[in-house]
């Protein structure tokens, strides 16, 4: 993907983005990227808390879950504070909460838990068989072929630069208002180099969990998160790191929402390697209602 302008690629803004100023004992500011966004990205909220949780454990115990509750809004314009509780440090466990500020109010809220590597049992569910990510449009393709007629918010989707590569393994979704099964795969991959340290790794995936899942529910409805007479956001995030990866390569995101009711839609998600090692596996309900005036 070759980029248009010489200042830091969006993998490096995200990277400056996750790398939290501490101010104070557990305590630390975030900013966010200028990219034009009415709201904080969930997942940028998700990445930065986790790192904030992860800067307080000492020694060699790594993230295996996450859960978090979005209650604002996320403001971009000015800075995030997380302020970190040490909930518990036990000879295998340890357990962070982390609490978002913006305002004044809490935006966002996140319970995680760390562990010592340890040997066990090991087994996992087999990944889907689908076209591999060479076989797929890319971005510039989607662009160049699908764009010119697409609505103004799909456009903008597409043709702004993402630190996550997105290459859906079908586009029906996008530009059809047929009602779909409730699934979805698609490829993502990071759009320049994370470094080799396990808690950029952590928080890059938790960002990127959150990108595709939930319009996911509305494949159902033969519509998309771009319509804009639907109101939809991220209620709560849960995420289950099992298997350590180095983000350097394609990873498949395969996708189902078993239900949708009270203006509410679960989607799950699992995390693939293009090998089939399953590394991460993801649950989210999110708001999807008709706005009041339509």
């Amino acid at each position: 993907m070759t980029r248009e302008t010489s200042g830091p690629s969006a993998m490096e803004t995200l990277l400056s983005t996750l790398d939290l100023e501490p101010i104070e004992v557990d305590i630390f500011r975030g900013r966010s990227p200028q990219a034009g966004w009415q709201r904080v990205f969930g997942g940028q909220v998700i990445g930065q808390a986790l790192m904030a949780a992860q800067r307080t454990i000492e020694g060699e115990r790594f993230v295996h879950s996450l859960h978090a509750y979005f209650m604002r809004p996320g403001d971009p314009s000015v800075p995030i504070i997380y302020q970190a509780e040490r909930i518990r440090d036990g000879s295998s466990f340890n357990t962070r909460r982390v609490v978002a500020i913006q305002h004044g109010k809490a935006i966002f809220t996140l319970s995680a838990s760390f562990q010592v590597e340890e040997p066990g049992f090991d087994h996992q569910i087999a990944m889907p068989e689908v076209e591999m990510p060479e076989a797929l449009l890319g971005e510039q393709q989607i662009k160049d072929q699908y764009l010119t007629h697409a609505p103004e918010a799909i456009r903008k989707y597409w043709q702004r630069e993402r630190p996550i590569e997105i290459r859906p393994v079908s586009l029906t979704h996008y530009f059809s208002d047929k009602k779909l099964d409730p699934k979805q795969d698609v490829w993502v991959r990071a759009t320049g180099p994370v470094p080799d340290d396990r808690l950029y790794q952590a928080a890059v995936l938790a960002y990127l969990s959150d990108m595709t899942l939930l319009d996911t529910s509305l494949y159902a409805h033969g519509t998309s998160i771009f319509d804009q007479s639907l109101q939809v956001a991220s209620l709560d995030h849960s995420m289950w790191f099992h298997r350590p990866c180095k983000l350097d390569d394609w990873l498949l995101y395969t996708q189902d929402s078993p239900s949708a009711s009270s203006a509410r839609g679960l989607t799950r998600g699992s995390l693939f390697t293009r090998s089939g090692a399953l590394i991460a596996s993801v649950a989210q309900e999110g708001l999807i209602r008709k706005k009041a005036n339509e």
